[in-house]
């Protein structure tokens, strides 16, 4: 087996709170940095956290870095703090919901 930094805990709870696939946070990305003006590239929609979550959903987990773990410490932290830990579907204000999904966590979606 090859060797990780990632904490079997960490690796997870990470993948439980985000609960988007890559490709629905991707496309949530480009959505949400969508504007009247400007459209960003598709490869860099989106916060640089959302970004980061995306580019740590398309790593193996022996591939992640220490900036990566660190990443996953602050997603799994944000999205519990502002969610109960039973991370049951929830309705709530639009802006709410729209930060959470910059980073792969959509508080409508059950989580598995």
């Amino acid at each position: 087996m090859a060797e990780t930094i990632v904490e079997d805990e960490l690796w997870d709870e990470f993948h439980r709170v985000v609960n988007m696939t890559s490709r629905e946070l991707r496309d949530w990305l480009m959505v949400d940095s969508a504007d009247e003006d400007s459209e960003a590239e598709p490869d860099h929609a989106g916060s640089p956290l959302g970004q980061r979550v995306l580019a740590i959903l398309g790593k193996r987990r022996a591939d992640c870095t220490p900036d990566d773990v660190e990443v996953m410490e602050k997603v799994v932290e944000r999205v519990l703090s502002q969610r109960r830990e039973d991370l049951e579907p929830t309705a709530g204000q639009a802006a709410w919901r729209h930060r959470l999904m910059r980073v792969g966590h959509d508080p409508l979606k059950p989580v598995d």
